[in-house]
């Protein structure tokens, strides 16, 4: 897998989950508050890719996927709390599950058409 295609990937369930966040909370729609919930995470998720070196195996579950998720969740948990944004119990929890879930998901999923097409390939 390209890595650029892994990193529109990660870019995109972080992405998804501040919509889903702000939208679940009925904030308002606009771009400024959407990049003031997003940064924090991105910022985490870029020091992750920096961090575990994912560009090398960016498809890999361990230590890739795990370490990005751990980074994205940790990191942008404390640049929330040092700019001013909420890092409740709750928060923390829900955020922690659903970027687990996607920056894991996409990668198991990988995994699994990766080997049902060497699997298909070996049998004709």
């Amino acid at each position: 897998m390209r890595w650029s295609l892994a990193a529109v990937l990660d870019v995109l369930c972080v992405l998804v989950f501040v919509a889903i966040g702000r939208a679940s909370h009925e904030e308002a729609a606009s771009l400024g508050g959407f990049a003031t919930t997003a940064w924090p995470f991105l910022s985490g998720l870029a020091v992750g890719w920096a961090s575990w070196r994912v560009w090398r195996r960016p498809e890999k579950v361990v230590p890739a996927g795990v370490g990005v998720w751990v980074t994205t969740v940790a990191l942008g948990m404390v640049l929330r709390a040092v700019s001013g944004q909420g890092t409740a119990g709750a928060f923390v929890i829900v955020a922690s599950v659903f970027l687990g879930l996607v920056l894991l998901g996409w990668r198991l999923v990988a995994r699994f058409v990766g080997v049902r097409a060497v699997s298909s390939g070996a049998e004709r």
